[in-house]
């Protein structure tokens, strides 16, 4: 039965405090280990590293920009009408899932089609964006375009 008495911290989880000031032999005498003089020697030493003494501090040092888009901006994955062509079949509805399902894209969130490539099948395309060239392959084939609208918080 484990008893209060018997319970004891993992070995190496604790270390012995550090003795200071126990003569030159233990390693940590006289000076105790902070070195002589100056203020890191001092007690109550809490200098913050930041601070570079008469230098300009590296913080105020480093360039600083206004405001980036970057997290505001739509993300699409982009799929090019020779890639609709090889894999599907004539008369075939390509959506995002379906997209997603052959392996094309990666997420299903935004997808842009584009107008690299040629294309001879009628194929109903539903995505959330395409090139003016996309758009006009796929018609010129006899197919259909559907722009998918991205829900907004």
């Amino acid at each position: 039965m484990v008893t209060l008495n018997k319970l004891f911290p993992k070995h190496g989880s604790r270390k012995p405090r550090k003795r200071l000031g126990l003569g030159a032999a233990s390693g940590l005498g006289n000076y105790c280990g902070k070195g002589m003089k100056g203020q890191t020697s001092r007690s109550g030493n809490t200098r913050k590293e930041s601070k570079a003494g008469g230098q300009m501090p590296l913080v105020r040092q480093t360039p600083k920009s206004g405001f980036s888009n970057k997290d505001f901006a739509r993300r699409f994955d982009y799929v090019n009408v020779g890639t609709l062509e090889k894999v599907f079949a004539a008369g075939a509805e390509v959506t995002p899932e379906a997209l997603k399902k052959a392996g094309i894209i990666h997420d299903v969130c935004s997808v842009k089609v584009l107008g690299m490539g040629q294309l001879s099948k009628a194929l109903k395309v539903s995505a959330h964006g395409f090139s003016k060239t996309a758009k006009a392959a796929i018609e010129k084939a006899g197919g259909s375009v559907t722009v998918i609208e991205k829900k907004t918080k």
